[in-house]
């Protein structure tokens, strides 16, 4: 077990921000004073409570000039339960993408969507067009429940994954923030026509069961000070790992009788990837096995692990703020008797399950019911329109012909859903029109399984590129495996620009974690299906290095993997003193037994993106093109 700092919570000064939130009026201020400045960005203490309404203040990096005001501008991120995303309101969204955002929307890891570019003077305008359109922002970000994921698949003959996104939705009304802050400011107090929350949510967050409420208080689930840290919750069905189930705070997993009725559900608790370089006292860890509950206690056992969380987090330090610390301080035995002390009685046993899986639901697929639904993959999750590839425009003209709902999945794809046959070609035919495939056997499966954060220019955090890196870097190893032999070989790569995970590298085969400028740090080991953490192999490697050093691993992996063993099991069974301990010896051989030698050409972005549309376009490597224009080139010269 790791050992994580202590926690004498009641002896010690809580952090800055605890104090911000307990003055802020329930989120109110200073958010509702600033918003009505005449200024390009927010002070310290409001950027902090912005999140909590959705927005992070950022500034573009790109745009940088020495001694100027920096690049102000904020990203909004919508919370949508299950990933379900309104007709009306993705077209809202992509209309406001193109008035106040950067022209693009950005599918998030945990089914959402987020706008870049927004100016301070555009934002009220745009969280309120987003509110009228049946979404919202609040509690998008910030110390609190954040969205709640469920599997995306929309099968109809399979009722536990209607179930998965029933309680999904009612777990996320059951702790939304209830400060009326979110309306007072987005939307002068009016609050938006919604339906009818379900009743039974509603008896749930009033009753107070031992001491799980906080009587007297806007905040009857939170209080004042909201959670120690940000919380995430999944709902999933059993065998279905396409949530990432272990690395979230709260993991519930549907229960069904062989009649299919809902019965109950499994609980796991104290996952989370975040961790910062060099403080051995943040890791990331996998969610443990807490107990079952029936159907009738959920709400109750939700609300008995939040509020363990709640007062018994760590509010001194936040980068020990996490219920994983909690829960690997405690151990899993004495978080279970508080909880079951907040629940006011005993947690059953854990119900076995089958081994979890990561699918992805890509490609045309019946749902059960005669119709089909189609799953479109969207590298790094980023809709747009760029030369020939028109993603962006296809998806809306799909959404206003059809008037279809969506389901964003967790690995930052879109399914359309409730598709009748008679419409499947017209769908193909716009999507062809706009260069947009619809066949995942025609994704390269590098890309198909990867993922990577926005990181820079954006991200305040980032200290190396993530989302415009990877796409280079995917093609070079593609290129590497197939000169080795390992044409067919694939694993799961994920890439972000910081160690906050975002794009949950630690549980990738093949993990990137950005360590300093053009650095990375490299996790091996993590499982094809993503119930096993990754570790790390070594702490900063350049990018220009990427090919010397997975070389030997690579050949190693071609010369001792068992049958059909992937990448990340051979690197777990292995072991790293093996893996070193070969690479440490190999020696990289030319055809003719000669020393090789390696040579790097870096592209400008544009002329590197211009590359790979023509490569696309033609069916081409990228190195092929660059080949034969530098031979055409150089018998020009001569």
């Amino acid at each position: 077990m790791v050992k994580s700092a202590p926690s004498p919570i009641a002896s010690r000064k809580p952090s800055k921000l605890e104090g911000i939130k307990e003055n802020s009026n329930f989120l109110r201020e200073p958010v509702a004073t600033e918003i009505l400045e005449d200024t390009t960005h927010f002070t310290e203490n409001a950027v902090q409570l912005l999140k909590y309404h959705g927005s992070y203040q950022q500034d573009n990096r790109d745009n940088r000039t020495k001694g100027q005001e920096k690049d102000y501008q904020f990203m909004l991120r919508t919370k949508n339960p299950g990933g379900l995303v309104p007709p009306q309101l993705y077209l809202a969204l992509d209309k406001l993408a193109d008035e106040y955002g950067n022209h693009t929307l950005r599918v998030t890891t945990r089914q959402g969507f987020q706008m870049h570019g927004i100016l301070k003077k555009n934002l009220k305008t745009a969280i309120a067009t987003i509110v009228k359109n049946l979404g919202t922002t609040l509690g998008a970000c910030g110390d609190i429940n954040r969205n709640v994921m469920a599997p995306p698949a929309p099968f109809k003959n399979r009722p536990e994954y209607q179930y998965a996104w029933e309680y999904a939705q009612n777990i996320a009304d059951l702790l939304s923030a209830q400060t009326g802050a979110y309306y007072e400011i987005w939307l002068d107090g009016e609050k938006a026509i919604s339906a009818e929350e379900n009743p039974e949510v509603k008896a749930a967050r009033q009753r107070n069961g031992n001491g799980t409420i906080i009587h007297d208080n806007e905040e009857p689930i939170y209080g004042t000070h909201y959670m120690p840290r940000k919380f995430k919750i999944c709902v999933t069905v059993p065998g279905d790992n396409s949530v990432d189930l272990y690395s979230q705070d709260l993991t519930l997993v549907v229960i069904t009788n062989k009649k299919k009725q809902l019965e109950g559900f499994n609980i796991f608790a104290g996952g989370g990837l975040g961790r910062t370089h060099g403080k051995e006292e943040t890791f990331a860890r996998l969610a443990d096995q807490i107990g079952y509950v029936a159907k009738d206690d959920v709400y109750d056992i939700v609300k008995a692990i939040v509020a363990t969380q709640r007062d018994y987090g760590d509010r001194t330090d936040r980068r020990h703020a996490r219920l994983k610390y909690l829960i690997n301080d405690w151990g899993v035995d004495k978080f279970r008797t508080q909880v079951e002390e907040y629940f006011g009685k005993s947690v059953e046993a854990f119900k076995p399950l089958p081994e979890f899986k990561y699918h992805d639901f890509l490609g045309w697929n019946e749902q059960g019911d005669g119709k089909l639904f189609l799953g479109i993959s969207i590298d790094n999750g980023r809709i747009k329109d760029e030369g020939s590839f028109q993603l962006k425009t296809a998806l809306r003209e799909i959404v206003e012909q059809f008037n279809f709902s969506i389901r964003l999945t967790p690995n930052h794809n879109l399914i359309f859903y409730d598709i009748e046959p008679d419409n499947k070609e017209a769908i193909q035919d716009i999507l062809s029109r706009h260069g947009v495939g619809d066949d995942p056997s025609k994704i390269e499966p590098l890309v198909r399984y990867a993922m990577a954060c926005p990181a820079l220019p954006t991200c305040g955090l980032a200290v190396t590129e993530s989302e415009r890196a990877i796409p280079g870097i995917l093609e070079r190893i593609r290129a590497l495996l197939d000169k080795l032999g390992l044409q067919k070989e694939h694993f799961v790569v994920r890439m972000t620009g910081c160690p906050n995970g975002c794009a949950r590298p630690y549980l990738a085969e093949l993990g990137f974690v950005g360590s300093a400028p053009e650095s990375y740090q490299l996790w091996l080991g993590g499982s094809p299906n993503q119930t096993r953490l990754a570790q790390p192999y070594i702490e900063k490697l350049h990018h220009n290095d990427f090919e010397t050093f997975l070389e030997p691993i690579f050949v190693y992996f071609k010369k001792s993997r068992k049958s059909k063993e992937s990448f990340g099991d051979f690197c777990d069974r292995i072991g790293f003193d093996a893996i070193r301990e070969f690479a440490a010896s190999y020696e990289p051989q030319t055809a003719n037994g000669a020393n090789k030698s390696r040579h790097r050409v870096n592209l400008k972005e544009e002329v590197y993106s211009k590359l790979k549309e023509v490569a696309e376009s033609q069916g081409k490597p990228m190195t092929q093109l660059v080949s034969e224009a530098l031979e055409a080139y150089f018998q020009n010269l001569s």
